[in-house]
């Protein structure tokens, strides 16, 4: 089946979706994002995503396109022409397409929204997750406003790169004091030997990342000792384990630190835990669409 796409309320396949050459997300990166996993026909903490998405609107003073109920709804169709059972969906809202100029357009200009799913296969991230990932650093060189989940991304796109051409999974941004921020799409842990979770505050040069919010709640109900504070390189290699969050990796241990390794090389139990247990303290959504079938495909 061929993959289906939102775009500005109507559902076109995938290969034929497109936006105006001057939407603004296009010309100035002045858009935001979402991206939320789903697991077995259910939407995966969307509440806290959708309130996320919410706030990085207020922050870029992008109206919102529709009601929240309105953009569940289109979610769940999206999901549903795609019938991904397990995978993600990628929301993205700019401001809209305007005359290229630097200021905001005429009030009453409708913002532009995408949405697309795919499907992922939970064994293959599970398989990945078995060996455990690398990481590799990088100079923290990104815009102030890192809470705000914009579609500028360059510097994670170059970060990313780098890791890739190192044989590795993700890079972790250094601030100047020497301290590990967060990963090119990921929030950055490390447990220490006495077990206690170690994860920089979500207040400044962080995403509060949901997947983030969720081991922190899931470590809660465990048990486990939790240190919301800067943490670093020395720190790291030192560490007992280490381990990455976010919505389409979930719980994802780090197993090398540039060419350090970590313990002996495994994955360890307390990231196994977390990673195996994580959807028992997740809210799922599931995605049945009232009010009857979802319309078709121009």
């Amino acid at each position: 089946m061929s993959r289906v796409a939102y775009v500005n309320g109507q559902y076109v396949p995938h290969s034929h979706a497109s936006v105006h050459v001057e939407d603004r997300g296009y010309q100035f990166s002045d858009g935001v994002y979402e991206v939320c996993e789903i697991w077995k026909g259910q939407i995966v903490d969307m509440t806290p995503h959708l309130d996320r998405l919410d706030r990085s609107l207020k922050e870029l003073q992008i109206p919102a396109p529709m009601s929240r109920r309105a953009l569940v709804r289109v979610m769940k169709e999206v999901i549903s022409l795609n019938r991904v059972n397990n995978g993600i969906i990628y929301m993205q809202i700019t401001r809209g397409v305007a005359p290229r100029e630097h200021n905001f357009p005429p009030a009453g200009t409708p913002p532009s929204v995408v949405m697309t799913a795919k499907s992922v296969s939970p064994h293959k991230m599970d398989q990945v997750a078995a060996k455990g990932v690398g990481v590799v650093t990088v100079e923290e060189n990104r815009w102030d406003r890192v809470d705000i989940k914009t579609v500028g991304l360059l510097p994670n796109v170059l970060a990313k790169q780098k890791a890739k051409e190192a044989g590795a999974h993700e890079a972790w941004f250094v601030d100047k004091n020497g301290l590990i921020t967060e990963g090119g799409s990921t929030n950055a842990w490390i447990i220490l030997k006495d077990g206690t979770l170690v994860t920089r505050p979500a207040t400044h040069g962080i995403l509060r990342g949901i997947t983030r919010e969720g081991v922190l709640k899931l470590a809660e109900k465990k048990g486990f000792s939790v240190e919301e504070r800067g943490f670093s390189m020395d720190e790291a290699k030192n560490a007992r384990e280490a381990f990455l969050t976010s919505a389409s990796g979930l719980v994802m241990p780090v197993v090398k630190i540039n060419e350090t390794i970590l313990g002996d090389g495994q994955p360890g139990p307390i990231v196994q835990d977390l990673r195996k247990s994580f959807h028992d303290a997740s809210e799922l959504i599931k995605l049945t669409v009232a009010g009857g079938n979802a319309p078709g495909v121009c």
